[in-house]
């Protein structure tokens, strides 16, 4: 399983985890300002002191373990919240999670602040603040970090360190292969079978109850009024948020944006192919890519179609590995690796021209490098992201319905490759193992507000349809759309573009400053001699 979140990159701007989300109408929108508000004066600074919300408290503390160094961490406030593991047993068995609040880099900052919702599912929201750091997001505000149930910093951890092995041990196998998926399942079903010595409830990690988490939050930090901004499944967790805990919301920003009611893997074919047609067009209109590398997306597909029926098995060496590492390529591989690749745009017009001639080299030595990273190991909460997948998307599509979607897109692809949707393959089978209950169809549905919401999405976008983000906006009466071209899934990770556009947002979210949108320039495409 690859959750649906950006890749980690080794760039400043982006420091994300391992490789390849009701009260009246005048509620709402109150406090809503055309600038910055300055800070309260006499007012508690948010996580000073322990306070209860409901059945939740939270309580002061050391900041959390991070599984890399986070720099912003050393001047945050940091602390617990403690809630119900499932909230309709209110009195049951409790879980923790961790919180960090770093502070505006002013003085005199905005007394509303802005809260974070990571991506994946199950990524972890605290070792994400460097990059919110580096988009300057607390430029004039507090930003506070919440691990969402199940994650790195949470307690209980959800992580299962034997997947990510597995998905190691998975490059050098035949992608698609009904073999392959079977050590899938054994892989999942291991992991099921330890955590559940760890919790009393996996079918309690949800977006719903990770929404509820963030309303008591609010409350507990004694927060009359905050922002939300959501990066990838962050976006699902948001929307849902907006829908079930509207209070105290001043305004939203969402980044890569998955709509609740569309998730699973039917979006994730229409993603592939807005993604990569976006990429393909960029290089088509610079004459020096379309002359070296001319039909792109004609030779893509034919290649799909091509190593689906016989599959390429090759060597690389890859850092950290005692010696060279078999990597097989097959149509399934192909797709995968192109829906994390669009962040390595400039380069890959070039890998694909060289695969079709014969050298799978440089696609190979980025596909094993990042599944065989020790980065890749330990660090998503496969709990929560299974207790998303197979609560929330698999009971309401089918298998057919993904293989469906994915034909309408890539009618030329094999039915093996269509099964298995981007990012999610074997998803069904792993699904039955996980065996938890499926959430009410509520958490399907289109949501509705009139909250000032900006909703951005970007060209490559191969992972969450850049589409989406019209999609949504229909029903957010007050949103601001935008597409930041030229950039691939979670925009504000690497635009400084899509960062001023985002932070003006939070400054005056029924007017940001979109100029910046106007001097955007696509990337020069590597050209092979």
């Amino acid at each position: 399983m690859t959750s649906i979140r950006p890749p980690r990159r080794r760039s400043n701007a982006r420091r994300l985890p391992a490789a390849l989300a009701g009260v009246t109408a005048g509620l709402l929108v109150a406090g809503l300002a055309a600038s910055p508000a300055e800070a309260e004066s006499g007012t508690t600074t948010p996580g000073a002191v322990a306070r209860t919300a409901g059945h939740s408290r939270f309580v002061p503390g050391p900041c959390p373990r991070t599984a890399d160094p986070v720099p912003p961490l050393a001047g945050a406030n940091c602390g617990t919240l403690t809630v119900p593991e499932n909230r309709s047993r209110p009195r049951g068995r409790k879980i923790t999670l961790s919180v960090a609040i770093v502070p505006a880099a002013t003085r005199r900052h905005a007394s509303d602040p802005i809260v974070w919702l990571a991506g994946g599912p199950g990524d972890d929201a605290v070792s994400e603040a460097q990059l919110a750091v580096d988009g300057g997001l607390n430029r004039d505000r507090d930003v506070i970090f919440m691990s969402q149930r199940g994650t790195y910093s949470a307690d209980p951890v959800l992580t299962c360190p034997n997947i990510d092995e597995f998905n190691a041990r998975a490059v050098g196998l035949v992608f698609d292969a009904p073999s392959t998926g079977r050590l899938h399942v054994q892989a999942t079903r291991a992991c099921r079978d330890r955590l559940v010595r760890r919790t009393a409830d996996l079918g309690a990690y949800n977006t719903t109850e990770s929404a509820a988490d963030y309303a008591d939050l609010r409350v507990a930090l004694g927060i009359r009024l905050w922002n939300v901004f959501g990066i990838s499944y962050g976006t699902d967790l948001a929307l849902t948020y907006m829908r079930t805990h509207p209070q105290g919301v001043r305004s939203v920003g969402i980044d890569g944006v998955l709509p609740p009611s569309l998730a699973g893997g039917a979006v994730t074919w229409k993603a592939a192919r807005e993604g990569f047609d976006g990429l393909f067009a960029a290089c088509a209109q610079q004459p020096a890519c379309n002359q070296r590398y001319p039909h792109l997306s004609r030779t893509f597909q034919g290649l799909v179609s091509k190593l689906e029926a016989h599959p390429v098995t090759t060597h690389v060496t890859v850092p950290g590995q005692p010696g060279p590492v078999k990597v097989v390529i097959d149509g399934g591989t192909l797709v995968t690796w192109l829906t994390s690749a669009t962040h390595l745009a400039p380069g890959v017009p070039r890998s694909i021209d060289e695969l079709a001639h014969g050298n799978p080299q440089r696609i190979a030595e980025q596909w094993a490098g990042g599944k065989l990273s020790p980065q890749a190991v330990g660090r998503v909460a496969h709990g929560l992201a299974y207790g998303v997948f197979c609560g929330e998307w698999t009971p309401y599509e089918t298998q057919a319905e993904v293989i469906r979607a994915g034909r309408r897109v890539f009618p030329t692809f094999p039915r093996s490759v269509l099964a298995n949707a981007p990012q999610l393959a074997f998803l069904h089978d792993d699904c039955r193992a996980w065996n938890v209950p499926a959430q009410p169809r509520a958490v399907r549905s289109v949501v509705r507000s009139d909250i000032p919401t900006l909703v951005m999405s970007a060209g490559f976008d191969a992972q969450t349809a850049p589409s989406n983000g019209p999609y949504v906006a229909r029903t957010l009466s007050r949103s601001t759309t935008v597409k930041i071209p030229y950039v691939a899934h979670v925009a504000f990770a690497e635009s400084p573009c899509a960062q001023t556009i985002t932070r003006s947002f939070f400054d005056t979210p029924t007017a940001p400053d979109k100029s910046c949108l106007a001097g955007l320039q696509p990337p020069r495409f590597e050209i092979a001699p």
